[in-house]
């Protein structure tokens, strides 16, 4: 079967990746990829938003199955016109994927189903949002409703600085905003593989969200991931398939807009229990890497399952090891940062063992002398295995350092917490 990722991240270079792998594999496209997507396929020169030219592309070649990666695409509704061309694709519709590109859709659709999550207001102007802040006080969480690739969430613990979260979005005509109230606890990553309402889970997994250590700083779209939790039970687990995926999958289902493709609740673990804070549609990127990494059953036949609507006999086999995923990053991220500074010392880290490193902002710039360079705020993923999460991070943070380009930087706390 050939197949085709959309994407040029880190997690579309780890699905290629694990794609590669598949004794069903026939070709594989990337499009449009990146500088380490090459290494498993064909990079394509088709942005993951030209939905036109990608149904062309996947009608002339004949695609068996198109995976997307990123979410821009599939809130352009690049499932509905891939199904409306007769090609089969791996991903939700346009409608479903709402769980993800509208907080507030996503809020009301929780309260409907029963989910537990914070309690929460919606708000389509700036100065009754500022007056409900000014009434409930602080620590208050203030979330642009759109899409804003995992950056559009402002902690406050002001007054002062919750009104100019709310003025930075309404600043652009037509926001809505979703204020709701400051839950503690640890975050957990879960993923559904899921097709209408039914679904099997990968293990949890943590992200690190904060550019500066010790959970400090900006939000990113995510600088390092790490598993296991030992502090998550399959108890626990059976738990969040129960309360919070199931009844969101059937919510969606009654409602018209069945589910397929990949469910990522974003949890924090209350004293009162798991509660969400947000639905994703797609694969979590860093998350995705490192669960590429511990997959032990063929990618090729769980996403076509998906994507047919037939989960039976469909398992999420992973492995007992240690795994992180450490994102190297370009200096100032997540603010302006350069593009194009040339990179050396991949070949090194992926010397050491267990380590493989997977490009996120890269590009093969012919004109340098080793003709890969960067290209976007997070550089690569270099993940680790090890038999537990502490010598699976030696061996990540051994490989960073073997990397250069001018501004690098990383969080060297990843982890800190679970070993």
């Amino acid at each position: 079967m050939d197949v085709l990722v959309v994407g040029s991240g880190g997690r579309e270079h780890a699905l290629a990746w694990k794609l590669s792998q598949s004794p069903r594999l026939g070709k594989l496209y990337i499009a449009p990829g990146n500088g380490g997507t090459s290494q498993c396929g064909e990079n394509v020169d088709i942005a993951a938003t030209d939905i036109e030219k990608l149904v062309a592309f996947a009608t002339e070649k004949k695609i068996g199955l198109t995976v997307v990666g990123p979410e821009n695409p599939l809130d352009l509704g690049i499932v509905d016109a891939f199904k409306a061309a007769g090609l089969k694709v791996f991903g939700p519709t346009k409608a479903a994927a709402q769980v993800e590109s509208s907080k507030v859709f996503s809020k009301n659709l929780m309260e409907w189903a029963g989910v537990p999550t914070a309690q929460f207001k919606t708000f389509s102007d700036e100065q009754s949002a500022i007056a409900y802040v000014q009434e409930r006080g602080v620590p208050i969480v203030i979330k642009d409703s759109a899409l804003v690739f995992g950056k559009g969430v402002t902690i406050c613990h002001s007054v002062a600085e919750a009104e100019g979260a709310l003025r930075d979005i309404f600043a652009h005509a037509g926001k809505q905003v979703v204020v709701e109230e400051f839950l503690e606890g640890p975050e957990v990553s879960i993923h559904a593989v899921c097709s209408g309402t039914d679904f099997v889970l990968f293990p949890a997994s943590q992200d690190h969200k904060r550019v500066g250590e010790g959970d400090t700083g900006k939000m990113t779209g995510g600088i390092g991931a790490i598993y296991p939790l030992p502090f998550v039970t399959q108890e626990l687990m059976h738990e969040i398939g129960e309360t919070i995926v199931r009844p969101i999958l059937q919510a969606l289902a009654e409602s018209g807009t069945p589910f397929s493709g990949l469910l990522y609740p974003g949890l924090i673990l209350t004293k009162s229990g798991p509660k969400v804070l947000e639905f994703n549609s797609r694969f979590g990127d860093p998350e995705c890497e490192l669960y590429m990494r511990i997959l032990q059953d063929d990618l090729v036949t769980i996403l076509e399952a998906s994507a047919n609507g037939d989960m039976r006999g469909i398992s999420l086999v992973c492995g007992q090891m240690g795994c992180v995923n450490l994102i190297l990053c370009s200096g100032g991220y997540p603010d302006e940062y350069r593009k194009g500074l040339p990179i050396t010392g991949i070949e090194e880290a992926e010397k050491i063992p267990d380590v493989v490193v997977f490009h996120a902002g890269t590009k093969i710039q012919e004109a340098t002398p080793l003709g890969l360079v960067t290209n976007g705020g997070r550089v690569f993923g270099v993940t680790a295995v090890g038999d537990t999460l502490k010598e699976a991070l030696a061996r990540a943070y051994e490989a960073a350092d073997k990397i250069q380009f001018e501004g690098k930087y990383y969080r060297r706390d990843i982890g800190a917490k679970s070993i």
